[in-house]
Order: C-alpha cells, then sequence, then structure tokens
C-alpha cells in the first residue's frame, strides 16, 4: 500500500470526498499521527497519514 504524508488530512479528506474520491473507513488518530484511507480509480488503497508534531523517539 502507498503511503502519503500529509498537512491537514480531516480537510484533505473533506475536499477529496467532494470531489468524489472514495474514503475508505474512518480517519484513525495515535498520539505519533492521524490515518485516513482512500481508493485511486483502479481501486486500490491509498494511505494518508499526518504526523503530529511530538513523534516518539526510536529505541537505540
Amino acid at each position: 500500500m502507498i503511503n502519503y504524508h500529509v498537512e491537514n488530512l480531516e480537510e484533505l479528506l473533506k475536499t477529496l470526498e467532494k470531489e468524489g474520491v472514495t474514503i475508505v473507513g474512518k480517519m484513525e488518530g495515535y498520539s505519533y499521527g492521524k490515518f485516513g484511507w482512500i481508493l485511486d480509480p483502479e481501486g486500490n488503497k491509498i494511505e494518508l497519514f499526518e504526523p503530529t508534531d511530538e513523534m516518539p523517539e526510536k529505541e537505540t
């Protein structure tokens, strides 16, 4: 699955839906960011990700 990092995911999903893009499920939020999913014209699922400003630190 392709994953795109985006800004303002909520607004983007609203705009895409108005343009006729199929939205898959509901947006999900986590401490590290928000996820949303759409379908491209061929039916492939695409993931949209808006990271938070505070990404978790990597373990060493």
